[in-house]
């Protein structure tokens, strides 16, 4: 009993410290104008006299205790704190001394940027005291003293990137977006593996053109669903599914006959499953509300100029190679089509499993 009661007052006495922290929790303000971004930035004394070792934090409410340790505490604070303008990192602001908020029992310093054109993206980061883990940094950013974006920065997340309201915010938006959908099919061995089974049977650039276009058509749709919240399936059900459709296409390429070219309907039909892979992705990007639209379509069109260039590519060499002899050719679909059932087989197994 005694051994008991010596440990429990061992664990109160490591846990005092940290119930000796009354807020973890910072403040970053951010406002935009056409010609200027302003930032001032509130952190609690508790967390400043840490980082600065300074023993009695109630000294920094003090405003000619706060003049001394002035330069330190600025310093601490806007080094901590970055502010990118469409990539372009703001410098030339001279941040102000801090100023003491007894009320929050906190400290505020201030600065402001100009600007030679209105922003379009700006990317906040701000890890202002990493000691404690659990430290949240809310950011608000105004625009014409209207409060449009709110965020939460931490551990997990460092960064925020807020797209203005403006003409080059709608671009900045078309730009990341577009840019972000022909990374994802690029690097998506996938989707990658389902367009080139579909491209090994050959065909008119007619055809090609439609199977392409049903693809895009019908995964344009689920991934909005999906990155509305509108419709959702599980990732444990849908990365499967993907796997499936790779194999049914390599397995459809040894079975089919002359007749009639089903390749557009099938490309449709698992589009809609490939499209909630996608939107997997879409999802993780912290989509801009006040730019959901304009979002959307420049993923889709990023995704569809990604699949161009795939299929000018593969079915370039594919009809190169017919051109050159019709029987490898045949031979190219059957070893093809059994690599992507393989493929697609594999990838099955390890999602399942």
């Amino acid at each position: 009993m005694r051994l008991i009661t010596s440990l429990a007052a061992a664990l109160v006495a490591c846990a005092a410290p940290a119930l000796a922290h009354p807020a973890p929790f910072s403040y970053v303000d951010v406002r935009l104008d056409r010609s200027s971004v302003e930032v001032a930035v509130v952190a609690h004394v508790f967390d400043v006299a840490h980082d600065l070792g300074i023993a009695e934090m109630d000294r920094l409410l003090d405003a000619a205790s706060l003049r001394v340790h002035g330069p330190a505490v600025t310093a601490l604070l806007s080094g901590r704190v970055q502010v990118t303008v469409d990539g372009a990192p703001l410098t030339g602001g001279a941040w102000s001394a801090p100023e003491p908020l007894p009320d929050r029992q906190s400290v505020r310093i201030r600065t402001r940027f100009a600007v030679s054109k209105p922003p379009g993206l700006v990317s906040m980061t701000a890890s202002l005291f990493p000691y404690d883990p659990v430290h949240q940094t809310f950011v608000n950013v105004y625009e014409r003293d209207a409060l449009v974006t709110q965020a939460i920065l931490g551990k997990d997340k460092s960064q925020l990137d807020h797209f203005s309201g403006t003409r080059q915010g709608t671009l900045a938006v078309i730009r990341k977006f577009a840019a972000s959908g022909v990374h994802h099919i690029l690097i998506g061995p996938d989707h990658l593996l389902f367009l080139v089974g579909l491209l090994l049977l050959g065909g008119s650039l007619r055809q090609l053109v439609l199977v392409v276009s049903a693809f895009t058509l019908a995964h344009s749709v689920t991934l909005s669903l999906a990155a509305l919240d509108i419709v959702s399936p599980p990732a444990h059900i849908v990365e499967p599914a993907i796997a499936l459709s790779i194999i049914y296409v390599g397995a459809d390429n040894l079975t089919v006959r002359n007749g009639r070219d089903l390749r557009a309907w099938i490309a449709f039909a698992f589009g809609l499953v490939h499209g909630f892979g996608f939107a997997g992705v879409l999802r993780e990007m912290d989509l801009p509300p006040r730019a959901l639209g304009w979002s959307l379509f420049s993923f889709n069109v990023g995704v569809e100029i990604g699949q161009l260039v795939v299929v000018v590519a593969v079915a370039s060499a594919i009809a190169a190679v017919r051109a050159r002899s019709e029987a490898v050719g045949r031979r190219l679909v059957v070893a093809g089509s059994l690599v992507v059932m393989a493929a697609g087989t594999f990838w099955f197994l390890e999602r399942v499993l």
